[in-house]
């Protein structure tokens, strides 16, 4: 009886995850650098500097107001990946702490999933800095103020944006073994939501480096 339970309990958990998912990834996908600059600018933003479709590429290409565009856009749609995954948890699951910070985590990495590697737009997104720093601000605000600030500080200091991010990334594991949870499915979530921004920035971080890096 006991093993039955166990397999009915996570049968229940095969949908709203893949729902959750699912509308997390489309989330993403809505990449604010591309739309714009596609769409509006009729210019496409990866045809230009890094080629890389992200907040930074776009303001040192195109600049002005439309910025705020793009900012707006990459926050409201980790905002909204987050909340759904929080709602249908609670809706269809249960309402329990860390089963939402799970599917907070969960909704998070789809999205950043989206925002990289996005299908309506060839797979080819930015790099997730803005979107992963919106979702650090919705799992916990501690988490949030050690990303955040570590990536400011040494913006601030180095004028190296891409080193404030891979800091940002490699913090963002141990925040939440911090400040969140002990969960070994949360801190795989975590450390696959760090890892996938380190992957991303690869080349800068070769380029960090070397000497190299702009």
């Amino acid at each position: 009886m006991d093993m039955e339970w166990l397999t009915a309990l996570g049968s229940a958990f095969v949908f709203p995850a893949l729902l959750i998912a699912a509308i997390a990834y489309f989330c993403g996908c809505f990449n604010g650098a591309v739309i714009v600059s596609k769409y509006i600018l009729r210019d496409d933003i990866r045809n230009h500097g890094s080629g890389n479709a992200g907040l930074t590429n776009f303001y040192r290409t195109f600049g002005g107001f439309l910025t705020l565009v793009v900012i707006l856009c990459d926050v409201l749609k980790a905002v909204i990946a987050i909340w759904v995954g929080i709602l249908l948890t609670k809706q269809i699951l249960v309402d329990d702490a860390v089963a939402v910070n799970l599917a907070k985590y969960w909704a998070g990495m789809f999205c950043l999933l989206g925002h990289m590697f996005p299908c309506m737009f060839h797979f080819k997104g930015g790099k997730g800095i803005l979107s992963g720093g919106t979702i650090a601000i919705m799992l916990d605000w501690r988490l949030a103020l050690l990303v955040w600030g570590g990536f400011l500080i040494l913006v601030v200091l180095t004028r190296y944006v891409s080193l404030g991010s891979v800091f940002a990334a490699a913090a963002f594991p141990v925040g939440t073994w911090l400040f969140v949870s002990h969960d070994p499915v949360i801190m795989a979530l975590a450390l696959l939501l760090g890892g996938l921004v380190l992957y991303m920035h690869r080349a800068n971080i070769h380029r960090l480096l070397t000497g190299t890096e702009n």
